[in-house]
């Protein structure tokens, strides 16, 4: 019987699985994140008592180097959990379990899953985006993951931001008022004085903020990539009346320009939940592992 591994890391917790195929999963296990080489080791005894691990997944935050030429294929780059800055989890894994290992970022792997087996297993172009500690987008075009030098950093974008209208200058450590900066967990916990991991009541005044912001980003995507689908995961799009936010400022934004039945007639199934919920990030990972994406395994 041959078994694959898939690891989702996280800033805050891995989950690992150890499963035959996406229906049949024989063991999850959460393991909080710690510093790295605790971390790793844990992680690593986990998948040790499964002897038979044909290869292994692992959809990761980032930002990660996934240029398969460079010498640091794998290794964390400007990721703002400093300790993690420089550590290769590819490799580490690997030496130690002695499998193929593969590794993707979290919403590139997501991005896979809702293709494969959730919201979008329908079309051929998407995108996933998360919203939550950072925000991220994995966009799918004709079947394959958009990558160039590296993954896409679409947190990073630049975003209409009327100082007189908001005087938050934004969290992000490397350009303050991007998307992310704007729009993620933590911009949105300092904004309203909340402490790490609680969010504002569904009513609170922050959301249209935050939900004009995240139009923005969304109408934007729409331009460039013109996708058949998009995706919105992530921690703070569970509140679910933001999605109903987003959609009609999207839809004010596009101001009928964009011919295209779905968007004009059927938002609420164009712009959707993940199907997989939480889990799409590590059956992203899993998917990975099974050679589901040809990229990551050529």
């Amino acid at each position: 019987m041959a078994l694959y591994g898939a690891i989702e890391s996280g800033g805050h917790k891995f989950v690992c699985l150890i499963a035959e195929d996406k229906d049949t999963i024989l063991e999850k296990k959460v393991f909080l994140t710690k510093k790295p080489k605790e971390t790793i080791l844990e992680v690593v005894n986990f998948f040790r008592q499964f002897g038979n691990l044909q290869s292994l997944g692992i959809a990761s935050f980032g930002p990660i180097d996934l240029n398969q030429n460079s010498q640091n294929y794998g290794v964390l780059t400007t990721t703002p959990k400093t300790l993690w800055q420089g550590i290769d989890l590819r490799k580490e894994i690997n030496s130690r379990l002695r499998i193929p290992v593969y590794i993707d970022t979290d919403v590139n792997s997501a991005a896979l899953a809702e293709h494969l087996w959730g919201s979008a297993n329908d079309v051929s172009n998407l995108v996933y985006i998360t919203v939550g500690t950072g925000i991220g987008a994995g966009i799918i075009c004709n079947d394959k993951l958009i990558k160039g030098f590296s993954h896409t950093e679409f947190g990073h974008i630049r975003i209409p931001h009327d100082l007189k209208e908001d005087s938050f200058l934004g969290v992000c450590i490397f350009h303050g008022n991007c998307l992310e900066g704007l729009a993620s967990a933590p911009a949105i916990n300092k904004r309203c004085e909340l402490e790490e991991g609680r969010i504002p009541p569904p009513e609170h005044q922050v959301w249209s903020l935050v939900a004009k912001y995240l139009s923005f980003a969304v109408n934007n995507l729409i331009f460039t990539t013109a996708p058949e689908k998009i995706i919105l995961g992530g921690g703070v799009m569970k509140n679910k009346k933001l999605i109903t936010l987003i959609r009609q400022n999207v839809y004010d934004l596009l101001n009928s320009y964009v011919e295209y039945d779905p968007i004009k007639f059927d938002l609420e199934n164009y712009i959707v939940h993940p199907k997989l919920g939480d889990e799409a990030g590590v059956l992203g990972a899993l998917a990975i592992a099974m050679g589901l994406n040809f990229e990551i395994n050529q």
